[in-house]
């Protein structure tokens, strides 16, 4: 493992336990050349994802991309770290058990609102006036009226 402040190899764990959720490793690790300490998390992944984009490219599946992209919708919500991971830990499970090792990006974009959908439904609407462009008021409106017919359902 590469040591991010002086680029060295030479590191050494100091420490490893699973993650709160049991989905990952927690390491402790301690540069030998600089003395600097850092966390590291080892996950189990099935298969390599790639995202095929609307424009037709290809780009590998970022788990940490995914996760901001839910952190900024849920921006100043009430909604635990801890519920994030869950949540995420899930749609990640789901992509890998899928078969497929290509992912359409708006498949993945509807994963994640229904995600954020049973998170909050601020982060909801947030992120769909991103996800589908939304240009006027009545599409807000539109989005809202499907929270409102979910919730009665």
């Amino acid at each position: 493992m590469r040591c991010p402040f002086c680029a060295s190899t030479s590191t050494q764990v100091k420490d490893s336990r699973p993650s709160e959720d049991d989905a990952a490793i927690r390491r402790r690790r301690s540069c030998s050349d600089c003395g600097g300490r850092f966390t590291t998390f080892e996950r189990v992944q099935l298969r390599e994802l790639m995202v095929v984009k609307r424009s037709g490219g290809r780009v590998p599946f970022d788990r940490d991309k995914l996760i901001r992209s839910i952190e900024t919708a849920l921006r100043k919500r009430p909604v635990e770290q801890e519920r994030i991971e869950r949540t995420v830990n899930g749609m990640v499970r789901q992509l890998e058990s899928s078969g497929e090792a290509d992912i359409p990006s708006a498949h993945l974009g509807e994963i994640v609102m229904e995600a954020l959908k049973e998170l909050d439904d601020v982060a909801y609407v947030r992120f769909a006036s991103v996800y589908r462009d939304f240009r006027e008021a009545r599409d807000f409106e539109d989005v809202l009226d499907e929270l409102s017919e979910d919730q009665v359902a």
